[in-house]
């Protein structure tokens, strides 16, 4: 079973319909056990770094998060959250990822959102993937480049558009609504 961590934040469903589409079953759950025993987690975000972290730590979720075993990924607002912190709300993010989160420097170019590829990556979520191939975004904070940077994409300045630190693993940009290469992505995932 693939646990959703419910956590207040939107985009579970979208994640939930492309993740059972390939045929696996999902739970969209903030329940701590149910969590725990799942084969893989998924970690998905669309809202306020702040208060997503409050509902996290409402439900035990920041305890839980770091100490889980299984692969993890997070999606957005999600990998933003494994990070060290975000400018948004001077939240502190749950460390996994030794990086911080800043805002855009250039409001007028901002939200950075569409389709865009990437100018470098590597790993295992990117198998059969190549840097021409477009992924959907839609962000005003990024992730900065660091040692666990997996995928770096070039807008206004260089930023991690994935990241791995040991069974964690983050994506800025929507694999469930980037079409083929995110169904791509999503099944290497699913494959660890």
């Amino acid at each position: 079973m693939i646990a959703i961590i419910d956590y207040n934040a939107g985009n579970t469903l979208s994640v939930q319909h492309a993740i059972e589409g390939l045929g696996y079953k999902t739970q969209i759950t903030n329940d701590i056990e149910r969590i725990n025993q799942a084969d893989k987690v998924i970690f998905p975000g669309v809202g306020q770094a702040q208060s997503a972290m409050n509902s996290l730590k409402a439900n035990g979720l920041d305890r839980l998060i770091p100490q889980l075993k299984q692969p993890v990924l997070g999606i957005c607002l999600g990998m933003q959250l494994l990070c060290l912190s975000s400018e948004e709300g001077n939240t502190t993010g749950l460390g996994i990822f030794k990086t911080k989160v800043r805002e855009f420097p250039a409001r007028d170019l901002v939200p950075h959102m569409g389709w865009n590829n990437h100018t470098a990556l590597s790993g295992v979520l990117f198998e059969g993937i190549t840097t021409q191939d477009d992924f959907y975004f839609v962000h005003r904070y990024f992730a900065d480049c660091c040692a666990e940077t997996i995928a770096q994409m070039d807008y206004i300045n260089p930023f991690s558009s994935a990241l791995n630190h040991k069974n964690f693993y983050g994506t800025q940009f929507h694999p469930e609504k980037s079409g083929k290469n995110g169904l791509r992505l999503l099944t290497n995932f699913l494959n660890l």
